[in-house]
């Protein structure tokens, strides 16, 4: 069911130019996007500085799960084992959880918690990261859903976790200020 649905989504990729063109910056460059929502979070207010960490710490420990699974469950990518339409060259390392799906549903999903409206742009993005690893070769379908789970249950634990990070946070926040500060001074100075 996993290789069907694969070759369902990844049949659809070549014979649209626009599309695949569409896909392949998705597939690649999303995580910039996601980059860029952080760093406008971050110099819009202090509630959202905390919540661009709280994003980035999501991120990181999504990654860091799926490193993980990687050691103890070893799924070989599409184009390493079937004949695909790839449309990038990609490592032949595991398939099985996607790290680009994972790191964009996780920042996703930490945004959605505290921020609907953003989140919710940020998940349908998301989804079409998904959707575009599968489009071009690089993933199965079960790889991307397994990201999807594994960045969900990360999300939700730092957010019911948020006080054991506050301290961390609270230090990164007032690093920050700190800086900030001095170079205000050492521009007003002189």
């Amino acid at each position: 069911m996993n290789y069907q649905w694969f070759q369902d989504i990844n049949n659809l990729s070549v014979s649209h130019p626009v599309l695949d063109s569409f896909m392949i910056f998705l597939s690649q460059k999303a995580l910039y996007l996601y980059a860029l929502v952080l760093l406008v979070l971050w110099f819009t207010n202090d509630s959202y500085k905390r919540l661009a960490i709280y994003s980035g710490i999501t991120g990181i420990l999504g990654l860091i799960a799926n490193y993980i699974i990687t050691l103890f469950y070893y799924e070989p990518r599409p184009f390493v084992s079937h004949h695909v339409h790839l449309l990038f060259k990609h490592a032949a390392d595991a398939s099985f959880p996607s790290d680009h799906t994972t790191g964009a549903f996780a920042l996703s999903f930490a945004v959605f918690l505290s921020h609907k409206k953003l989140g919710s742009a940020m998940l349908a993005v998301a989804a079409l990261t998904g959707l575009s690893r599968v489009w071009t070769g690089q993933h199965y379908p079960f790889d991307v859903a397994g990201s999807i789970v594994v960045a969900g249950i990360i999300s939700i634990l730092v957010y019911l976790l948020s006080p054991v990070f506050d301290p961390f946070v609270n230090v990164i926040l007032r690093k920050y200020n700190q800086v900030q500060s001095t170079v205000k001074q050492a521009i007003w100075s002189k």
